[in-house]
């Protein structure tokens, strides 16, 4: 029997506003799309942070035994400066400011999303498209909307009719908003507004003479709309009605509400069951923002080249500290936090490493299976890692009263321990082990930053400048490395 059918999830559905009983449509399958990135800059470590949380997901449906069809886009064309329907592109902007093709960027900065998340240990999704892929889709998609009464056209560009639409559908049915709110609030147009009203988007925009990333169309040339693209790309590979869609919590609105109106106008009915939206990360209590200082990118984790970080953090520790927070939950990214997310990963590996050495006995004092159905009762409980991991400690330290002779486990219980904390660690997490090679770097680096200091301090000798050299043997005997100085020299230990 497969796991999926020993393990009952439940998802907290932001279309229903509570935690549903997931049900996938088609049993033993899951469709699942995850809005992507717009390539036009390095990847934000907020969007780093909602894609690990669709990569745990994704690999603990993979573990219960689905099949998967993860589909996470590439937006390369269509997103505007302000997520609406005016500014200039930012592929195109980031094009013109520096001299080079749209295309250009678009590579760079898919190759640095994919290096980013390769060194998080993300697992690829099961198809990557990209919106200038499918334009002849989104064309398609268009001519149906129109078609059946939800699209206008003016001037080479196409606008879906909200007011229209909401006469029969629900334009809020996600982001819980009224139409009327949204036309109380809203100013009103300029009158150089093609649209009928402001709360109208574009499915198709006719490119000014200035645009370089531009398609022919019934309508102009020009590009389409934003929304318009996940609508086309995720009802291609996953169907007109599909299980899972997700993305940040700042796209649930305009951006999902108006893929749900989309594919209603189209094909009459809600394409997706379980609408979920992960948390925004924050840094130091504040919203992370490039113009104020407050801001980090992926590799200064790993470098440690950032001024909010006092040294470098390893991948799995940074994808430790953040899955030590609910992905619907408000990340705060700190340098204290990394710290003691450093110290609680190293923790938990060590324990794992003394599972080979372990003795086993004749009883065990702790219940194996009931502490892995806990494990399991905490990710299907909409997939809450941070309980998870409380429970990995609580592994981590019978391990160690084991160790101590505190505790005993059989032979049975101590396989069926590290088959599941393999599992919940390395496979349904993504963490990976410190490798020796590592290590092998950290304590050369080590060797040679001691030995240099060594030869400092026989210089302040020579020069009978004894208070310096009393200084560096004294401050690095605070760190825990012991010089012994002999007739053949200074040599060091680490106490």
């Amino acid at each position: 029997m497969p796991l999926y059918k020993q393990q009952e999830i439940k998802i907290y559905n932001s279309l229903t506003g509570e935690k549903d009983v997931f049900k996938p449509i088609h049993e033993g399958y899951v469709g699942m799309y995850v809005c992507g990135p717009t390539v036009y800059s390095n990847v934000h470590l907020g969007n780093v942070r909602t894609f690990m949380s669709f990569d745990m997901i994704y690999r603990y449906l993979l573990h219960l035994g689905y099949k998967v069809r993860y589909v996470r886009n590439i937006t390369d064309a269509g997103h505007l400066e302000n997520d609406a329907d005016v500014g200039e592109d930012r592929i195109a902007k980031k094009a013109r400011l520096e001299e080079i093709e749209p295309m250009e960027v678009v590579q760079r900065y898919t190759v640095d999303f994919h290096n980013i998340l390769n060194a998080f240990n993300f697992l690829p999704p099961s198809i990557e498209p990209t919106a200038t892929g499918h334009i002849i889709e989104q064309i398609e998609l268009i001519k149906t909307i129109i078609d059946n009464g939800f699209a206008y056209e003016v001037n080479g560009s196409v606008y879906f009719d909200v007011l229209k639409y909401n006469e029969t559908n629900n334009y809020g049915i996600l982001s819980k908003r009224k139409v009327e709110d949204l036309i109380h609030n809203t100013r009103e147009l300029d009158g150089q507004s093609d649209k009928k009203n402001p709360q109208d988007f574009a499915l198709w925009k006719k490119a000014e003479p200035q645009h370089i990333m531009r398609w022919p169309s019934p309508w102009s040339d020009g590009f389409p709309g934003w929304h318009l693209e996940c609508t086309a790309m995720s009802t291609k590979y996953l169907g007109e009605h599909f299980d899972i869609h997700g993305g940040g919590m700042d796209l649930k609105f305009p951006h999902h509400e108006c893929e749900i109106a989309q594919n209603q106008a189209a094909k009459g009915q809600t394409p997706v069951n379980y609408w979920m939206h992960a948390n925004m990360l924050i840094m130091n209590g504040k919203k992370m923002a490039k113009s104020t200082g407050n801001f980090i990118l992926p590799n200064e984790i790993f470098s440690g080249d950032n001024p909010h970080i006092t040294k470098g953090f390893s991948p799995s520790v940074a994808r430790f500290f953040m899955l030590q927070a609910h992905y619907r939950s408000v990340l705060d990214f700190t340098n204290d936090g990394l710290l003691a997310s450093e110290k609680g990963f190293n923790r938990l590996m060590e324990a794992i490493n003394l599972l080979d050495s372990l003795p086993t006995s004749t009883s065990s004092t702790f219940n194996v299976s009931e502490w892995k159905q806990s494990c399991y009762d905490a990710l299907n409980d909409d997939f809450n890692s941070p309980i998870l991991i409380a429970h990995l400690f609580e592994a981590a330290k019978y391990i160690n009263q084991i160790k101590d002779a505190k505790a005993s486990i059989t032979k049975d219980d101590l396989a069926e321990l590290k088959k599941a904390i393999h599992a919940f660690v390395f496979d349904i997490m993504g963490l990976e082990e410190l490798t020796t090679t590592d290590n092998k770097g950290t304590n050369e680096k080590l060797t040679g930053t001691v030995d240099l200091l060594i030869k400092l301090r026989q210089e302040a000798r020579a020069n009978k400048n004894f208070a310096l050299s009393d200084q560096i043997r004294d401050e690095l005997q605070t760190l825990g490395i012991q010089l012994k100085d002999g007739k053949d020299g200074t040599s060091f230990s680490l106490s």
